[in-house]
């Protein structure tokens, strides 16, 4: 099955980005937002414009914070006590693809359905779809190469180098991973994961299933649609922009050749200029004298 978009159907955008982990946000936060507003998962503003988003059961928030302290737009959190510390964490820079946060979030209202035995569940490592590093497979589906940048971390990163995922061995603090990128996982995009263009964390606990999620979105050949003149500098500089072509025009139905047939018929003369025999004649003009 092909990846490869489809021009004929309405896109927002103007050009093709690829690799679609350099496409950025698109600004506009409703797509990430739907899957769980559609499970009647309750939505508040504050007066700076901030949304936040809580499940029926008190156990998952999420918070839409364009006005937030810091450039973490995206904040996830789900406990096992509402009124306790967060179970496990997840957090979205203000760059990073609106695609990769709506994964994110579509992957959390299943597990959501499924339960908190699954939108809980703790990674453990050799415990089939609980294992952590099944995060990962998607990437190294996608030729991406295994890494170990320093002592502790084990990661990948993609063909190109412009994007990476870095997964933290030992103890951590559990407060940083929330609140800072010293977290279990970081994924990331750019020149580095110095000076990333966009990155995401999630903390110890997070579910395998939500992880695996954004790997795939990340790791999907087919490029994301963006317009041109919203596109971040860096992206110009690293990415393939391809134009979007404008839509086929469609098939030419029956009535259509026939109209097109008819069209081409030359026009009949009015009826006054046709010359037709009569059944009367004029008198006969008188002929010279001889």
């Amino acid at each position: 099955m092909s990846h490869q978009p489809d021009p004929r159907h309405d896109i927002d955008g103007d050009v093709y980005v690829t690799p679609r982990y350099l496409a950025a946000s698109t600004g506009i936060g409703d797509p990430a937002l739907a899957p769980l507003l559609d499970l009647g998962w309750d939505l508040q503003h504050d007066d700076l414009g901030n949304a936040y988003v809580n499940s029926p059961d008190r156990r998952v928030r999420l918070g839409y914070l364009p006005e937030g302290e810091d450039d973490g737009l995206w904040r996830i959190n789900a406990y096992r006590d509402p009124f306790g510390p967060p179970t496990w964490g997840a957090c979205f820079n203000d760059r990073t693809p609106t695609e990769v946060v709506r994964a994110f979030t579509t992957a959390l209202a299943t597990a959501y359905e499924q339960g908190p035995d699954v939108y809980l569940a703790r990674p453990v490592s050799g415990m089939d779809e609980h294992d952590p590093f099944l995060a990962v497979v998607p990437l190294l589906q996608q030729g991406w190469e295994i890494d170990r940048p320093r002592w502790g971390v084990f990661a990948v990163h993609a063909p190109d180098g412009l994007a990476g995922m870095e997964f933290t061995t030992g103890e951590l603090d559990p407060e940083a991973e929330l609140t800072t990128r010293d977290a279990r996982w970081q994924l990331w995009a750019g020149k580095s994961i110095n000076r990333p263009a966009w990155y995401a964390t999630a903390s110890t606990d997070t579910p395998v299933a939500l992880l695996t999620a954004v790997t795939q979105c990340v790791s999907d050949p087919a490029p994301l649609p963006r317009w041109r003149q919203d596109t971040y500098s860096y992206i110009k500089g690293m990415a393939q922009l391809t134009p979007i072509l404008p839509p086929s025009p469609p098939a030419p139905t029956p009535l259509d050749v026939q109209r097109a047939v008819t069209s081409r018929r030359p026009a009949a003369l009015p009826a006054a200029s046709v010359p037709r025999w009569s059944t009367t004649s004029r008198p006969a003009l008188p002929g010279p004298r001889r």
